[in-house]
């Protein structure tokens, strides 16, 4: 695994703190999923400005889902989790 080290202003500092304290040590497995929830919305626009170029034929055959594996565990929605007290506060201050 590679190490990255990084800056980051005061107001980023200080929310990070709030959502992830350093002395709860979830720190580094968040910011590892921001960084790949990142990236992938990034590869996502990359793959929706392409369809816009390029967009899919109206009708799909068979042969333009070869390879597709229904049963993929990946492909399927995500089970719904519940939201913590914390974030049901959050949200209603918001």
């Amino acid at each position: 695994m590679k190490q990255i080290l990084i800056e980051l202003d005061d107001r980023s500092a200080r929310d990070l703190e709030r959502v992830a304290p350093a002395r709860k040590r979830v720190r580094a497995e968040f910011v590892r999923r921001a960084i790949r929830r990142a990236i992938d919305l990034e590869i996502d626009r990359d793959t929706e400005e392409a369809y816009r170029e390029q967009p899919l034929p109206a009708a799909l055959d068979a042969g333009d889902l070869m390879g597709w594996d229904p049963e993929n565990e990946l492909a399927e929605p995500r089970p719904r989790v519940r939201a913590s007290r914390a974030t049901k506060r959050r949200k209603r201050v918001a």
